[in-house]
């Protein structure tokens, strides 16, 4: 599976940089062609069974299930409750307010260039 995926992701990356290219046109056919190539392909037709079985198969779904309990339990929303306690108590500390200044005062200094 990792060959197969190493693969696609070869393919797809060549197939971006022909879209970025400086050549249009040229780049248009090239990605056709190689899309067809992938879709074509033994590796890209045994890509995409394994992708469906995973997805479809109760492996799949057993993750899924799993994940979304993970999602819905109590344990994960106190974890969230108390970061984002912990986020509003650093901007509120003394310590938040001199980092926001020491990064005000970096992007606004005359020695940076890159003024977004």
């Amino acid at each position: 599976m990792a060959e197969i995926e190493h693969q696609v992701r070869g393919w797809w990356a060549k197939v971006i940089a022909w879209l970025r290219g400086g050549q249009r046109t040229d780049a248009g056919r090239k990605a056709k062609a190689a899309l067809q190539d992938l879709r074509t392909s033994e590796t890209g037709r045994k890509a995409e069974a394994a992708i469906k079985d995973l997805r479809e198969g109760e492996t799949g779904r057993k993750a899924k299930a799993a994940l979304q309990d993970l999602r819905d339990s109590d344990v994960v929303g106190k974890a969230r409750d108390t970061a984002r306690e912990a986020i509003r108590d650093l901007r509120d500390s003394d310590a938040g307010r001199k980092a926001k200044a020491a990064i005000r005062d970096l992007r606004d200094s005359p020695g940076t260039g890159d003024k977004s």
